[in-house]
């Protein structure tokens, strides 16, 4: 496909730069996955949590907060369309978490990812059966073209050359691996297949090719959360890195190294909770401790609470006693609107 056409592909010292700091991380996951196994069960519970929820919450998919765990970790039946596809998206990820190195990217698993996230879409699993534009709405209602997919006659040679495509470039050692699952997810988004439910699998494809190639943080760390902080920066760079793409003219670049910047936010966040955590204190009371020393100026429980989605609000407020008791932090006020405030050592 379009991406995988550079046969002169000069890397700039910013991209291995991140290339190598990446490495560096993936060499140390064994590490911590070996050290702290409770911490580690705790990761997971709260990365499937919040990429669930991330990864619908950017496509204007949202449920009620006290849902999200009984949807994704438990066994309640979702009560509506959004709670059908934050259950689907839990299934794809499942599918994704136990037999990623058994599944081969092709148009049929693409097209499966899309069906389980899409819950139960009358187009669940059907590539778009009308061209798609991507459109831009101004405040005064002027709506904008800003990019052409590929048309809807096209789409399902599209996706087989993508898939054959990214297949030869990993056989023959073409790029780096992590430019290699880089290019598939622009050009899987420049094609835009589906008529809804794009991005989420875009985001699906991304743990599913960084898990086949050993990196594996995103079990731990949510990416879709990563990317919905700083999604602003997300859409700036796909646009730029689409420019052109139908005539193979495109700079890859600025998706590439705002990916890389994605997959290095992930291991530092992974890194920090994973060593900051030891199993001894008890694995949620060190995420708890880890969230509030990420903090700047003034909190609230609240703030806590959404970095930490997997544990009650009643062990946040024991743990931020504990840390009161021992000067860490100081309360500034009364009541379920009180700040907190962490202390200068």
């Amino acid at each position: 496909m379009n991406s995988f056409k550079n046969d002169n592909l000069e890397m700039p010292l910013s991209s291995v730069w991140l290339l190598s700091g990446i490495s560096e991380y993936k060499g140390k996951q064994e590490l911590y996955t070996k050290q702290a196994p409770q911490v580690l069960k705790t990761l997971i519970e709260m990365a499937l949590i919040e990429s669930a929820e991330s990864s619908n919450r950017i496509e204007g998919v949202t449920v009620d907060r006290e849902r999200l765990k009984p949807l994704v970790i438990g066994h309640s039946k979702p009560r509506d369309r959004s709670e059908e596809e934050v259950a689907g998206y839990r299934k794809a990820l499942d599918l994704i978490h136990k037999k990623y190195d058994t599944l081969q990217i092709t148009p049929d698993l693409i097209k499966e990812l899309h069906r389980l996230c899409r819950g139960e879409s009358w187009d669940a699993g059907k590539w778009k059966e009308k061209d798609n534009d991507i459109i831009k709405k101004y405040p005064d209602g002027r709506v904008e073209v800003i990019y052409k997919p590929v048309s809807a006659a096209k789409t399902p040679e599209a996706m087989e050359q993508l898939c054959l495509s990214y297949r030869h470039s990993i056989d023959q050692l073409r790029y780096p691996s992590l430019y290699a699952i880089a290019c598939l997810v622009l050009d899987f988004l420049c094609v835009h297949p589906f008529r809804d439910g794009n991005g989420r699998v875009s985001r699906l494809l991304t743990l599913l090719a960084l898990y086949q190639h050993g990196f594996m943080v995103g079990k731990y760390i949510s990416i879709e959360r990563i990317v919905e902080q700083s999604k602003e920066t997300y859409y700036e760079t796909l646009n730029k890195s689409s420019q052109q793409w139908h005539e193979a003219k495109h700079d890859v670049l600025p998706w590439f190294n705002y990916f890389l910047g994605t997959i290095t936010a992930a291991y530092k966040e992974f890194e920090e909770r994973a060593s900051h955590a030891s199993p001894e204190r008890g694995a949620k009371t060190g995420i708890v401790e880890a969230a509030v020393d990420r903090q700047l100026g003034e909190f609230s429980i609240s703030n806590i609470e959404q970095e930490c989605p997997n544990v009650s609000r009643v062990m946040i407020k024991k743990v931020l006693s504990q840390m009161s008791n021992a000067k860490k932090i100081k309360c500034l006020g009364k009541g379920k609107s009180a700040k907190w405030l962490r202390m200068v050592s």
